[in-house]
């Protein structure tokens, strides 16, 4: 098997204060630990799927379950909060005990079982909706050990092969939705790596021979391999939308565990497409839940798109240890992830433009409420684990050492070596203000590298050890501090919070996206005396904002426009939250 670059470490113990340690709070209280009470249709559904009459459900249905145990179990990952793993010991034999015999784990009645059609001849997104929820239990036994979590995902991967494993009339392929149903692709990868067992493996790799499926000349999934591999870019691929992401994740799964190149060089050459050609400017992906190749495009920016995106991202980093990897999910996180959840944790969006307004993902997308589950969208369940991804990005590790990719206030604990625990602290306003003082605690003396993420856009960037300036930092990529450190040893980090601007093409055309550091600044009527329409010009030749405390807002800056009057920005993530246009 092939080894990732750099990794999630495992057990790592996070303290994540600041305005992150209000949202998750707020996600978890308002949100996890009540959702599949106050939606009880969300396990109901797998139990009474052979009922008369069937319920009514959207085709995706079988989904939220398992996207839900997968944001839960990655929030958990982050805060480590007794409640919500109390609750989670009890939701995962809740779920577990609607799983049939044979392994099925979905809401469709027994004739319909993985067909990806139901009764009445509906296309639906049944394995799609088995494949989030294998997700979800092999995240929860990685975190766990619970072997009957892990258990259920081999059963419902059992009856995946049983069904479609060596089987030329009947292929998953020509099931529909491919973009979604060939997603299993992904999980049953994850499972070989934990059982060696090798028709999961035998699988993945028809699935993945099935990408370049035709019908009477014409595509029937995304190709994503031989496209890829071909220098096409992701939005002329024959099935663009957000939820190809998914499969191709399995192209990095299949790299880990075959090592061969293409695997990797195709799932790289997607990655890069999409940033350069389709990841807007709050770091959000898609337009209208694909991609165009238009990053202008005034389509809306569907949360589960961004999700997607930003698990992608994880593992493209783990893929390259390239720090504008990490620079990417910091846009995603700050931006467009905070910014489609409710401070308080009570809502997300579905849709979090660029500009315009923010609403509830149960206003924007009723039509997926449900009796049972009036809450219950495909956004709702899955917008917490943009939150919880961080722990898969804050702090690595690799050959040398670790790399602190996240930057806030808080405490982050792990080992290196043999038995040191290393604690790593930061004191710091960040993203308000540029300068971190970090703190590295390790529990006796050891040799280690600590690796700082020096942001593509912190153009003069200042770095003490102890006082003693560091020389040859560069811009976008790590800076590598090898040293023997011992307790209470300082980093001392400045970074460049200029303005830095992307001036707008095409659909954005005479518009020009703000930021500061990695924030993207943002206009709201709440902050201003004056309307959208009214909005003043400002002089980007030696522009100057002034850093001012706003209670709703997570950083906030006036400025001087050409006319003299007085324009006040906040950070793209808190604009728009009270209702007013932005």
């Amino acid at each position: 098997m092939k080894k990732a670059i750099c990794g999630r470490i495992p057990k790592a113990r996070f303290q994540i204060d600041g305005f992150l340690k209000d949202y998750l709070r707020g996600v978890t209280e308002q949100w996890l630990l009540v959702a599949p009470k106050a939606n009880p249709a969300m396990l109901e559904m797998f139990r009474d799927r052979d009922a008369s009459p069937l319920r009514e459900m959207v085709p995706w249905a079988g989904e939220f379950a398992g996207k839900y145990l997968t944001a839960a179990v990655q929030v958990l990952r982050v805060t480590g909060d007794p409640a919500l793993k109390a609750w989670l010991r009890e939701f995962v034999p809740r779920l577990i005990s609607c799983q049939d015999t044979d392994g099925y784990l979905g809401p469709w009645p027994r004739g319909c079982r993985l067909t990806n059609v139901n009764s009445e001849g509906m296309l639906t997104w049944d394995t799609w909706g088995h494949y989030h929820a294998m997700l979800g239990l092999l995240l929860w036994h990685e975190e766990t050990g619970d072997k009957a979590a892990l258990a259920c995902a081999a059963k419902v991967a059992d009856l995946l092969c049983r069904k479609y494993l060596g089987k030329k009339k009947l292929r998953l392929v020509d099931t529909g939705k491919t973009e979604m149903n060939l997603a299993p692709v992904h999980s049953l990868c994850i499972l070989y790596r934990k059982t060696k067992e090798e028709r999961y493996l035998k699988l993945a790799m028809q699935i993945v021979d099935e990408f370049a499926a035709e019908s009477k000349g014409k595509p029937l999934a995304g190709d994503y391999l031989r496209q890829a591999l071909g220098g096409k870019e992701f939005f002329q691929t024959p099935k663009p939308r957000w939820e190809s992401l998914h499969p191709i994740m399995g192209l990095a799964e299949l790299y880990w565990i075959t090592g061969e190149d293409q695997y990797r060089e195709a799932f790289e050459q997607i990655w890069w497409s999409i940033v350069k050609f389709d990841r807007h400017n709050n770091g959000g992906f898609t337009s209208g839940e694909q991609a165009y190749g238009d990053p202008y495009n005034l389509g809306a920016i569907e949360s589960c798109c961004t999700i997607a995106w930003v698990a992608m991202s994880v593992e493209m980093l783990r893929m390259t240890g390239n720090s504008i990897v990490a620079d990417e999910l910091e846009l995603a996180t700050l931006n467009s992830i905070v910014g489609m959840h409710s401070s308080t944790g009570r809502w997300a969006t579905y849709n979090t433009p660029m500009d315009g307004v923010r609403k509830a993902s149960a206003h924007d997308i009723v039509f997926q409420s449900r009796e049972g589950s009036p809450e219950l969208n495909c956004c709702s369940v899955n917008g917490p684990r943009g939150l919880g991804m961080v722990s898969d990005w804050a702090l690595m590790r690799d050959a040398d050492g670790l790399l602190l990719n996240w930057y806030g206030p808080g405490r982050m604990e792990t080992r290196i070596g043999e038995g040191v625990k290393v604690a790593v602290v930061q004191a710091t306003e960040y993203p308000r203000g540029g300068h971190i003082s970090i703190r590295v605690d390790p529990s006796r003396a050891a040799e280690f590298a600590v690796k700082l993420r020096v942001p593509y856009w912190s153009r003069r960037t200042k770095v003490r050890v102890n006082g003693e300036a560091v020389q040859g930092v560069k811009s976008g990529a790590y800076l590598a501090l090898n040293r023997r450190w011992k307790r209470g040893d300082r980093i001392e980090l400045e970074l460049d919070m200029s303005l830095h601007y992307w001036r707008g093409e095409k659909e954005c055309r005479n518009k020009v996206s703000l930021f500061r550091g990695p924030v993207l600044l943002t206009y709201d009527r709440r902050f201003n005396a004056m309307d959208p329409a009214e909005l003043p010009r400002l002089d980007a030749t030696g522009l100057r904002g002034k850093l001012v405390a706003v209670e709703g807002a997570i950083v906030a800056l006036d400025f001087a426009a050409q006319d003299g009057s007085a324009l006040r920005l906040c950070d793209f993530a808190s604009a728009g939250e009270g209702g007013s246009p932005y």
